[in-house]
């Protein structure tokens, strides 16, 4: 699935009128972080989240607001006890930009969508400048990573953790009163490849799931029957070949995530014997234990893989929750997608 971010070429394309509102500061108990981001029109939600509830309600009411004035605004939230007419939240302070015009910096949002697209990260620096009459500027830049600017440290710096940082700067007026202007600076990262070996029931139901998870998700089989729009929705790209040819076409870096769940052994057996080998962060097959052993035996009898090579592979593939329906299946690989994306983002940040 695109990063928001990259549907604003798309909407601004379709002349769309929309509202980006993005998470500037969360403190304490809140729904969403900093970096949480939605999509508003003026009558309703069409992408992201800012946080659900009364507060995302509240954004989307200001956001139409916005949209009628063609003016940007910051809106603080506080959660403490019962406020925003929800019961038992715990506490904790969100603060909310709301720009109604994303357009203006279509420029700077195409050049995001192509450093995504060609598998580049970056940051995303917004500046918010207070005006007369309450008012607010926006402006924004794509910094590229290792993208020389003035920025270096701050950059450096979210990348290390992946996390967002707010800076807030006291300005000076002619009336001698100081506002403060805010620079947001958010790494962007090009989303997570989901590489899915099979199109049968297991297939399409964690190509559904992977892309709620914001993955990438590509589905490869040789069966045209299975191969098409219709039993592929959520697919961003669906590949009709040879499994195992396929498979080693695929570009392959630890941030590529493959599960293997075709019709069969032997074609489980090629489909890893393509990727086995790969630099990909995750490996995970379906099958049972008794199956699993006798490929590892064959592997490693034929020289197809080395022993840490085979057990890296997640075999039997998910989380060990019981499952025994499809859909259970699914739910489980799932899971275990969402945790091993978690743990190798915390090792990329550990080792920079």
């Amino acid at each position: 699935m695109p990063h928001i971010y990259m549907r604003i070429s798309e909407l601004v394309r379709k002349k769309q009128h929309f509202a980006l509102a993005v998470v500037l500061e969360a403190k304490g108990s809140a729904p969403q972080g900093a970096g949480a981001s939605a999509l508003f029109t003026s009558k309703k939600l069409i992408a992201g989240t800012v946080g659900g509830g009364a507060i995302e309600a509240d954004v989307r009411k200001k956001a139409a607001s916005a949209l009628r004035k063609a003016a940007p605004l910051v809106a603080g939230y506080s959660l403490k006890g019962k406020a925003m007419g929800e019961s038992g939240i715990c506490g904790g302070e969100v603060r909310v930009l709301i720009d109604p015009c994303p357009e203006k910096h279509k420029s700077v949002f195409d050049e995001l969508a192509r450093s995504l697209d060609a598998g580049r990260p970056g940051v995303l620096a917004t500046m918010v400048t207070p005006g007369s009459g309450g008012r607010i500027a926006l402006k924004r830049d794509w910094i590229a990573a290792k993208a020389r600017s003035p920025l270096e440290n701050e950059i450096v710096d979210s990348f290390s953790d992946g996390v967002p940082r707010l800076a807030k700067v006291r300005v000076g007026r002619d009336s001698g009163a100081a506002e403060e202007e805010l620079l947001f600076i958010e790494p962007v990262f090009p989303p997570s490849r989901l590489v899915i070996a099979g199109a049968g029931h297991i297939g399409r139901a964690v190509s559904h799931l992977g892309r709620l998870l914001d993955f990438e998700v590509t589905v490869i089989d040789d069966r045209r029957e299975f191969v098409h729009r219709r039993n592929l929705r959520d697919a961003d790209r669906v590949i009709w070949a040879d499994i195992g040819k396929a498979l080693r076409t695929v570009p392959s870096t630890p941030d590529t995530y493959i599960v293997i769940a075709t019709r069969g052994h032997e074609h489980d057996a090629e489909a890893l014997r393509a990727c086995v080998r790969s630099n990909a962060g995750y490996i995970g097959l379906v099958g049972s234990r008794t199956k699993i052993a006798l490929m590892r035996e064959e592997f490693l009898a034929k020289r197809w893989a080395t022993p840490r090579q085979f057990d890296r592979v997640h075999a039997p593939v998910g989380l060990p929750i019981g499952s025994k329906t499809v859909q259970e299946i699914a739910v489980s690989i799932a899971a275990e997608l969402a945790l091993e994306r978690r743990r190798n983002a915390e090792k990329k940040g550990r080792r920079k």
